[in-house]
């Protein structure tokens, strides 16, 4: 009889075990339980805008030492469209108060399911701290609300001479993979925050995926055809077909122009996220009036050196890898930089 007992307490205690991991899973929503559970999905409501900490309240570690089961292929989480204002700097110690499931690096898993996508954020970095602070603060709740497995990188050069945001980002790749074998790359302009939790930060399985396809600061349109800048998702099998960025551009914007021209030339295509879902807010962007965009005429053959110049030309000298609770940072010497023109 004391047997049989305890056999009931424990199937009681395991169910509602299960019940809390459900509810949490599904925001705590007894219609999100029952539409989970019938497979029907949810229809997105794109109405009305929330805070990008909307749901995160939800996560908690799953109360059994069970193997955890993999997360749904469609997360319960998202919410579509974010409120994005820059008009209050966050302090690292609340990015990292209102993050507390990141750990040291930027490394963040699902406490409650086991993720289906592992993603590297890539950032080339040059001293832009208030838009680094913008950028984390909005990103890592975006980025668990989808429940990836993700870390984010930033990669800047020592010195004060002229940026070179392609080749930084070649050593980006070069490091984040002795990491992990991401399935994804996301190489992410500093300045860029999404706005919308739909814009799946994941690779399209064949070809490179352009992510910001609407920028407000061109009046949420492509400024041309084959702009491939901002944020991009490349699998890593994407990014050494191409040969990665080129690693001579200096200051930043051709090298755009040149990767979508690689991606021509290696046999792929760039798909892009409709732009309903690739919303993109850029930090003090002011809109243009007079006249169109436009994209300076690029100086390189890039026909003639995308096999030599990139991935397997690639040098540097890496100075420091250093964990920080919301990013991991790589500091590297990328050899001689020309002077500010």
């Amino acid at each position: 009889m004391v047997e049989l007992q305890s056999s009931v307490q424990e199937k009681q205690t395991l169910l509602q075990d299960w019940t809390i991991f459900i509810l949490i899973v599904y925001q705590g929503n007894l219609a999100g339980v029952f539409r989970g559970l019938s497979g029907s999905p949810q229809v997105p409501d794109f109405s009305k805008p929330h805070d990008v900490y909307t749901n995160l309240s939800l996560l908690a570690r799953r109360p059994t030492e069970d193997a955890l089961p993999y997360c749904s292929a469609r997360s319960p989480l998202l919410v579509g469209p974010l409120i994005i204002s820059f008009r209050v700097l966050p302090s690292e110690r609340k990015i990292i108060k209102k993050n507390p499931f990141v750990q040291s690096g930027g490394l963040y898993s699902p406490p409650h399911c086991l993720a289906r996508y592992k993603s590297a954020i890539l950032v080339a970095y040059s001293n832009q701290e208030k838009y680094l602070h913008h950028l984390l603060y909005y990103i890592h709740p975006f980025l668990q609300r989808q429940q990836l497995s993700y870390r984010i990188y930033l990669i800047q050069q020592v010195g004060n001479g002229t940026f070179n945001r392609a080749k930084l980002l070649n050593i980006g790749v070069r490091e984040a993979l002795k990491d992990e074998d991401w399935d994804c790359l996301l190489l992410h302009d500093v300045d860029l925050v999404p706005e919308n939790d739909y814009n799946l930060y994941i690779c399209d399985e064949y070809y490179p995926k352009h992510m910001a396809s609407a920028i407000d600061k061109f009046h949420y349109n492509l400024p041309y055809k084959s702009f491939f800048g901002g944020v991009s998702a490349l699998t890593p099998e994407h990014y050494m077909k191409m040969n990665g960025f080129p690693n001579t551009y200096w200051g930043s914007g051709g090298e755009n122009d040149d990767i979508a021209t690689r991606i021509q030339l290696a046999g792929m295509k760039i798909v892009r996220t409709p732009s309903h879902l690739g919303r993109y807010k850029m930090m003090n962007s002011k809109k243009e009036t007079e006249e169109p965009w436009r994209r300076s005429a690029s100086r390189h053959n890039t026909r003639k050196t995308w096999k030599d110049d990139g991935m397997n030309s690639l040098e540097f000298k890496l100075l420091s890898k250093t964990k920080h609770p919301l990013y991991t940072n790589i500091t590297v010497d990328i050899g001689y930089v020309p002077p500010f023109s």
